[in-house]
């Protein structure tokens, strides 16, 4: 059995990233194991586990927006709160057990409940439409905050004081505490008449006592949970891949080295320059998988000791779909910008602006992945200054206001008057869903950071159109499907090589084609197999 332990943590808090379906989201649920549960659900490969080690009330509907709604999970937090239900229910905020005379006030985000013309109670929602979490007042403060289960209970409760959180009761599904965890120390107590947890073996379950009634932190309770699961369920022939982070390191620290653990190494989330405690955990694993090639020269670097077991494969498969920028009027230009240092965002939109006037058709979509309200304007601003400091009309990215008032007088004016076309604009895009559908529209990208952006990479590629990066990469051959660049004055020529000629962009495309066939779910999952095989020769 293959098992994969995710890092789908809340700010490495033992909690689940779900959040209210108004709220802005400010995160990808994307990462290395998403993907890899994915590869093998959908290749019919149904010898797999997830291992859940964080608080997930609301993990069905996770799985329902990863496409892989059936996939086999076990939960520490169900064995720990000896949860059994498997699935979601559907449930009403009407059915819970409120005081006689509220009354519900329905706005277009939440449930407002008001007892004797006060704040009672607000209803936050799921994306699903299912109760999430239910806040109490008192006098027109946050005095509790009951969370729930898509299955249809409270799985924990906050209270507060003065605002702050003072401690979290987690709940058996009967509504019994389980325990409680202080929120300035991280101490756990548990409750001494419901002192068990579940332990599984196959379809059966046993009650087994917990070693203490106090845990200096969640993490030690989940730990422990975690090896009584793993001795009653012991196979040699069992491997695990394990996402790199915080909590999982420390989760799996005893058993590193006894089992076949691979660790999964993912973008900067589990940085080794920031855990060198980490080093040794690392030595101990029986492979190595990374998100490229520039992870795994990262590893070998930082690593005291030589690593041969290591692999890069893509957490992102290729899937052919050349998009609509050649069906456009317009040359849309990607400019990922997160993380540029400031002296290379500077030059980059001086270069984009000087090549603009010889290409009437081309506009310079900046892309972030930051999901602060205002950012968009922040950063037209930021790009306006630059050019307007540097001789540029500013214009182009921010047009001038109308006042209402004067409008009527300037309309006889304006056949007089120049028009300048806004050519700046911003891609904010979070999700992965939303960077693929902008992608589809885009003509080239140009990606001047150290580490090009992976995610975008692959579906440059699986869009067919051309790149201009800093170096190259496995999914950017120079001179082939893009070019390499480190002098900002030669992006005007690499622009006008690409959009310049339908003959030069469409044999970029033709390399992109053969490159993506390298990276196919079929070519992936081939060198999942090899990494296997080498674990089941251990």
């Amino acid at each position: 059995m293959l098992y994969f332990i995710p890092a789908w943590y809340q700010q490495n808090k033992w909690k689940e990233l779900e959040q209210s379906w108004h709220t802005r989201r400010m995160h990808t649920e994307f990462d290395d194991t998403v993907k890899q549960v994915q590869m093998f659900h959908r290749s019919g490969n149904s010898n797999f586990k997830i291992l859940l080690l964080s608080h997930t009330p609301n993990f069905r509907h996770f799985l329902h927006r990863q496409g892989v709604f059936h996939a086999a999970y076990w939960s520490a937090f169900d064995a720990i709160q000896e949860v059994q239900r498997k699935k979601a229910v559907v449930f009403s905020f009407h059915n819970l057990d409120w005081p006689e005379g509220i009354e519900f006030v329905y706005t277009p985000f939440v449930v407002v409940g008001y007892l004797n013309n006060e704040k009672y109670a607000q209803i936050e929602f799921g994306e699903a439409g299912n109760p999430i979490e239910v806040a109490m007042y008192h006098n027109g403060h946050v005095a509790r905050r009951n969370i729930y289960d898509d299955r249809g209970f409270v799985s924990a409760t906050e209270v507060y004081k003065d605002g702050q959180v003072l401690y979290t009761d987690y709940l058996t599904e009967k509504g019994t505490a389980k325990f409680r965890e202080y929120a300035d120390t991280g101490r756990v107590e548990i409750n001494p008449v419901s002192n068990t947890f579940l332990v599984f073996s196959g379809e059966e379950a046993k009650s087994v006592a917990f070693t203490s009634l106090s845990y200096d932190s969640l993490g030690e309770v989940i730990r422990e949970v975690l090896y009584s699961h793993l001795l009653a369920n012991d196979d040699p022939e069992d491997i695990f891949c394990i996402a790199a982070n915080e909590n999982n390191m420390y989760a799996i620290s005893e058993f590193l080295g006894r089992k076949k653990c691979i660790l999964s190494f993912y973008g900067d989330r589990y940085r080794i320059k920031d855990h060198p405690e980490g080093k040794e955990l690392v030595g101990k694993a029986s492979y190595i998988i990374t998100d490229s090639e520039a992870t795994t020269r990262y590893l070998k670097r930082e690593m005291d000791r030589e690593i041969e077991n290591i692999i890069d494969i893509s957490p992102y498969d290729s899937r052919m779909d050349f998009g609509i920028s050649a069906e456009l009027t317009i040359q849309k230009i990607l400019v990922p910008v997160d993380d540029l240092p400031e002296e290379r965002f500077e030059q980059l939109m001086i270069q984009l602006a000087t090549y603009l006037p010889q290409n009437e058709n081309a506009m310079v979509h900046i892309f972030t992945r930051n999901a602060e309200y205002n950012l968009p304007d922040k950063l037209l601003e930021k790009i306006a200054e630059i050019l307007e400091n540097n001789g540029f009309d500013r214009r182009i990215v921010i047009p001038d206001e109308i006042d209402d008032d004067t409008a009527e007088n300037e309309l006889d004016d304006e056949e007089d008057e120049e028009v300048i076309p806004v050519r700046f604009f911003i891609e904010q895009c979070v999700d992965e869903l939303s960077v693929s559908k902008c992608i589809r529209e885009q003509r080239i990208m140009i990606d001047m950071r150290h580490n090009p952006d992976l995610y975008l990479q692959i579906n440059c590629i699986s869009s067919a159109i051309p790149q201009i990066i800093r170096r190259e990469t496995q999914y950017m051959q120079n001179m082939y499907n893009g070019f390499v660049v480190t002098d900002f004055q030669q992006i005007p020529a690499a622009l006008d090589y690409f959009l310049g000629s339908l003959a030069n962009w469409n044999q970029a495309k033709v390399y992109s084609y053969d490159i993506a066939q390298k990276f196919t779910t079929r070519k992936l999952l081939e060198k999942w197999k090899s990494v296997k095989a080498a674990l089941d020769n251990v």
